[in-house]
């Protein structure tokens, strides 16, 4: 084995189209880039249409692609996916199997789909380059409950889907609003059958009736003032944690990944919860945690040695631009983390290199066309995407060298 064991990772990947016949320099300068590594991660966010079939359960946001677009991706250097995000159920359990069934058979290291929970939410483990590597990988909704996974019961068989993390959004109200609330429900006449039909995110009887009550899928909480907080369900965390321990355990270099949409109401700041899920994670023994969710780049925080990725935002990205929601140019824009590890998968450093789908051009072109592949860029580009990078991530303690047109981060 060598001394150091390279691991790159990028933002997200929505990819529904082939794009292995683009042969944009700047687009081929990228895949160069990913095949250099001793691996390289993404999440493929979407659902496979093959053997299985499947219906869609989406409205508007619905989408899933042929299995040609993971050889696609294998093309472009990665071997290894996370599989755990809102889009891999569109097409239910049968998307769940064939998503499966396609991504095994080309041989990627994989987590966060399984036929049943115990399968998704443990460990995923590969030997790569001499390195065993190991992947945990969970999404935190907001989703309904049937597109995650479940384990058989009496009389009932086991569920395929995502591997859960579990969180509540708690909508925080003052004294006057809280009494107001509580009215409103008693004269309405909610019971303990009406809580289970709305699908009620946090049992009842786990809720204070003091401080909290539970309306339509939302809870309240009695605060000193109005706001809102994520809870994180401490069975889904504590089985998440447990595998990341196992395969830490055993000499892994262990990725934990989260995806999510409970996002702060400005894109660029990182919720407190999630920063606390990270470092638990890292805790556990993960050798990095990465996440996705928000549609942009975020910072990286460095805790106990170990990198915190905390959204790196979209790399392939085939929806519609016309929508105001994409237009933003930070949308298009993301930087490629690759990570040098010791040994004794301690971090040596990592270099971030900028990529902009479809490329300066592609910020000015409103069609998907023009969008369908990340270039990798230099000068004023670069220089753009990398100070924004390193001006966030210095506010959590973080240090990014500049040099010409990348960044470095050395621990």
């Amino acid at each position: 084995m060598n001394d150091r064991f390279t691991l790159a990772v990028t933002g997200q990947s929505l990819i529904k189209y082939d794009i292995r016949a683009i042969r944009a320099p700047a687009f081929q300068a990228v895949q160069a880039l990913l095949r250099q590594p001793d691996l390289s991660f993404t999440n493929f966010e979407g659902t496979i249409l093959g053997s299985h079939g499947g219906w869609p359960l989406k409205g508007s946001f619905f989408g899933c692609s042929e299995p040609v677009v993971l050889d696609a991706l294998q093309a472009m250097g990665f071997g290894a996916l996370s599989l755990s995000n809102n889009h891999a159920f569109d097409l239910g359990p049968s998307g769940v199997l064939s998503t499966l069934e396609e991504v095994e058979k080309r041989g990627f290291l994989h987590a966060g789909l399984g036929r049943n929970q115990t399968e998704a939410s443990r460990a995923s483990i590969g030997t790569i380059a001499g390195q065993q590597v190991a992947i945990v990988a969970m999404d935190g909704g907001p989703g309904p409950d049937f597109m995650y996974a479940a384990n058989a019961d009496v009389d009932r068989p086991a569920r395929p889907g995502v591997n859960r993390l579990r969180l509540s959004q708690v909508i925080e109200v003052d004294e006057a609003a809280f009494d107001q609330l509580c009215s409103v429900r008693e004269k309405v006449g909610y019971t303990a059958i009406d809580l289970t039909n709305d699908s009620q995110p946090d049992d009842p009887r786990l809720l204070d009736p003091h401080q909290e009550i539970g309306i339509a899928r939302a809870v309240f909480k009695r605060s000193a003032s109005f706001g809102r907080s994520v809870r994180i369900d401490e069975n889904d965390i504590a089985r998440n944690l447990r595998s990341i321990s196992v395969a830490a355990s055993e000499g892994c270099l262990t990725i934990a990944y989260l995806h999510h949409h409970h996002w702060a109401s400005d894109w660029y700041q990182v919720p407190e919860w999630v920063s606390a899920v990270a470092r638990r994670c890292i805790d556990a023994g993960a050798a990095m945690f990465v996440s996705h969710g928000a549609p942009v780049l975020q910072p990286v925080e460095i805790y106990r040695r170990r990198p915190i990725f905390y959204s790196l935002g979209n790399f392939i990205f085939h929806v519609r631009s016309e929508k105001t929601t994409w237009r933003a140019p930070e949308v298009w824009e993301s930087v490629v983390g690759v990570c040098s590890y010791a040994q004794d998968n301690t971090l040596i450093d990592i270099r971030f290199y900028p990529i902009v789908i479809g490329g300066e051009e592609g910020l000015k072109d409103r069609l998907l066309e023009g969008r369908l592949v990340p270039h990798l860029v230099a000068g004023d580009a670069a220089k753009r995407i990398l100070q924004r990078f390193r001006e966030q991530s210095a506010k959590l303690g973080v240090e990014i060298e500049l040099q010409e047109d990348i960044g470095v981060l050395r621990v």
